[in-house]
């Protein structure tokens, strides 16, 4: 995709922005077209697994804006599902609250599949719990942490995304860890949602996509599925946060928009 969304210069603002699984797919092409929305003065903060991936990233990003130095971008290596990693990339947001933001964006992206298998066979609380950590309670303090890094209030434009599915809402057979964990992240976001108003969160569905999880998601259950570009689907989200029209604490999905 090349070009941009809007001509009329809608922008992100003065935004502090931190995309967590940006190394690649989705996050890594959401983080692309989200610095080309972002004002003087904003920071891009990309939160990965991969020291080399996000390295890779952020130099294509510094290509793209062509020599600005006003937008800096900061990458964060961080395994999400421990406490380390989520309090180093809270760290790394938080050296950053001194600097006047007019919006702070959080993208949940991160997530694994886990295992595929049928209910019964999940009777090991520790590889339960293994998942969990990174699909669920990770992303619970990691947005808690950057709440406080940045404390919501009357005039602080404040978005949350959370990076949802369809199995969010629609069960399906040998998938219980991840459509647990996708409905969980969904009502937790509903509750922040309820809770603050100043926070404006969106569960965001973006649909099948050329991924590596889908990748997976073939080779252990035969199952293929259409799948759309990254970028796409990054589009789609990109014009619903440039709009800012969406009701806070609802579900949207890529084939609905």
């Amino acid at each position: 995709m090349s070009g941009i969304l809007y001509a009329n210069g809608s922008t992100l603002g003065r935004c502090m922005c931190i995309i967590t699984g940006a190394s690649k797919g989705f996050g890594r092409a959401l983080a692309h077209l989200v610095s080309r929305y972002l004002k003087l003065g904003s920071v891009l903060l990309l939160v990965a697994r991969s020291r080399a991936l996000l390295h890779e990233l952020k130099q294509e990003l510094l290509q793209n804006l062509n020599g600005i130095q006003d937008i800096s971008i900061y990458c964060t290596v961080a395994d999400l599902s421990t406490n380390e990693g989520v309090e180093d990339t809270v760290d790394m947001a938080r050296q950053q609250s001194l600097k006047e933001f007019d919006h702070v964006l959080l993208v949940n992206n991160a997530a694994s599949l886990g295992d595929i298998s049928p209910f019964e066979n999940f009777t090991d609380l520790h590889r339960v719990n293994s998942y969990l950590a990174l699909n669920v309670s990770s992303v619970l303090a990691l947005t808690a942490g950057v709440l406080q890094a940045f404390p919501p209030r009357a005039g602080l434009r404040w978005s949350a995304v959370n990076c949802s599915s369809t199995f969010a809402v629609q069960a399906l057979p040998s998938w219980v860890l991840y459509c647990t964990a996708k409905a969980a992240r969904e009502m937790m976001f509903r509750v922040l949602a309820a809770e603050n108003p100043n926070v404006k969160v969106l569960n965001y569905s973006p649909g099948p996509m050329d991924t590596e999880m889908q990748e997976n998601i073939r080779r252990l259950t035969g199952i293929q599925y259409h799948l759309h570009p990254c970028r796409d689907s990054a589009a789609k989200l990109m014009r619903v946060l440039l709009d800012n029209d969406f009701v806070t604490g609802s579900h949207l999905d890529f084939f609905e928009l």
